[in-house]
């Protein structure tokens, strides 16, 4: 038998899938401080991680580890060296983790350039009728702008769907895919990022955080964007330079922002972006769906299974 650790809590539909097979035992482990990680992971074969950090520390003594499967796409909070050379696999969630984010992106793009609740306001407020002579500055059609979608992955290949059903033009920056994949989805490829900026509306980042990605999106590069340009980030912290977006929305180089992620999660009421009217936030958020949260636990569960009865799919394990 399999005993298995469930880092932090996730969706009961993954748990029940445990509860009906007999040759897994499993707990969970709500409390994600380092001294109970210490405590509890070394009795684990196999764990699945949504929140909590697994480092050197902490897997050193792991010796029954075998497999870490997460919730999600992201695994910037394992020791990636530390598993490669102790040959623990890592899994991710393939199928489950793209429509949702997807559609977090879209919906970002559309209140920001829909003027957020500035109406929803006015009515609640009593101005129904100053609309008419409002002097709209921040209220702009999809219809014709374009879309730079950074990362050509699951995300971006379910964006780039919507984007193009709201007659919008994209154009792609992915040196990883091939030019007649992104044609054939309606894509334009570049290969020139700095121009791609220059001539886009909206940039949206859908990118891992590596060290190629880390900064990817600093002072330097707003300054190449249209001020009335807007970014979004779903990816990943640190891929955004926060100081400098602050400085650049503050100083009107670009127009606005979307952030569903933070350099520091949860960010500190300090970070003056908090308090930055030019930028719409939400809390790491984009995979809060029913459908998503219920799939990706889910699968998360399915893969360690599949991992124990060596039918895992090639595609679900990160090659390191």
């Amino acid at each position: 038998m399999y005993k298995i650790g469930i880092i932090d809590t996730i969706d009961i539909k993954g748990i029940e899938l445990l509860n009906k097979n007999k040759d897994f035992k499993y707990e969970i482990i709500e409390d994600l401080s380092k001294d109970n990680l210490l405590s509890k992971l070394p009795d684990f074969d196999g764990v699945t991680l949504r929140r909590g950090k697994l480092d050197e520390e902490i897997l050193k003594n792991c010796k029954k580890l075998k497999v870490i499967a997460r919730h999600g796409v992201g695994y910037d909070n394992v020791d990636t060296s530390f598993i490669k050379k102790n040959n623990i696999t890592l899994l991710v969630t393939h199928n489950s983790t793209s429509t949702s984010p997807a559609e977090h992106a879209m919906f970002m793009i559309i209140n920001i350039l829909k003027g957020r609740s500035m109406f929803d306001t006015m009515v609640r407020e009593g101005n129904f009728h100053k609309a008419i002579h409002l002097k709209i500055d921040d209220n702009f059609e999809l219809f014709n702008k374009t879309v730079l979608i950074a990362g050509f992955g699951r995300i971006g290949k379910k964006l780039i769907k919507k984007c193009l059903g709201f007659d919008m033009k994209v154009i792609v920056y992915d040196p990883y895919v091939d030019e007649k994949v992104i044609n054939s989805f309606g894509g334009k490829k570049i290969n020139d990022f700095k121009k791609g900026l220059s001539e886009t509306d909206i940039l949206s980042l859908s990118v891992p955080l590596n060290k190629e990605t880390k900064n990817f999106i600093t002072l330097k590069e707003m300054s190449i964007m249209k001020k009335s340009s807007i970014i979004i980030n779903i990816s990943r912290g640190g891929i955004v330079n926060e100081e400098d977006l602050n400085l650049a929305l503050n100083k009107k180089i670009i127009s606005f922002a979307g952030l569903d992620v933070f350099e520091k999660e949860p960010p500190e009421m300090t970070n003056p972006l908090l308090n930055n009217n030019r930028v719409l936030l939400s809390p790491h958020a984009a995979t809060f769906t029913r459908e998503c949260l219920e799939n990706m636990s889910m699968e998360t569960v399915q893969n360690i299974i599949d991992f124990f009865e060596k039918k895992i799919e090639s595609i679900k394990i990160v090659k390191l």
